[in-house]
């Protein structure tokens, strides 16, 4: 792996956010989701296959947004902690633009 697909400071910020999310209000995301923020948070470089893998998670997540509580700081949705355990809109953006 090469450092075209480090995680960006702000992916590494929504990555760490969704996990303590998580932690407190105990929901959100996978296990799967847990390790990708982990290498997010970490800005640890990911391989091509993962950065597909994150542009597929967006896809098929992006009408978790529509949810009542997206972004609620106080009582988030558990779409909107597994957004940002994918690293957030930075991480969207930065798998689109990476796979271009």
């Amino acid at each position: 792996m090469d450092d075209r697909f480090k995680p960006t400071e702000a992916m590494a910020r929504a990555a760490e956010k969704g996990l303590a999310l998580r932690s407190e209000f105990k929901r959100g995301g996978t296990d799967v989701g847990v390790a990708r923020a982990r290498d997010i948070k970490n800005r640890r470089n990911l391989s091509e296959d993962t950065v597909k893998r994150m542009k597929s998670y967006f896809a098929r997540h992006a009408v978790d947004k529509d949810a009542a509580r997206f972004g609620d700081p106080d009582d988030p949705s558990a779409g909107y902690i597994a957004w940002l355990l994918w690293g957030g809109d930075a991480g969207r953006d930065w798998a689109e633009k990476k796979l271009q």
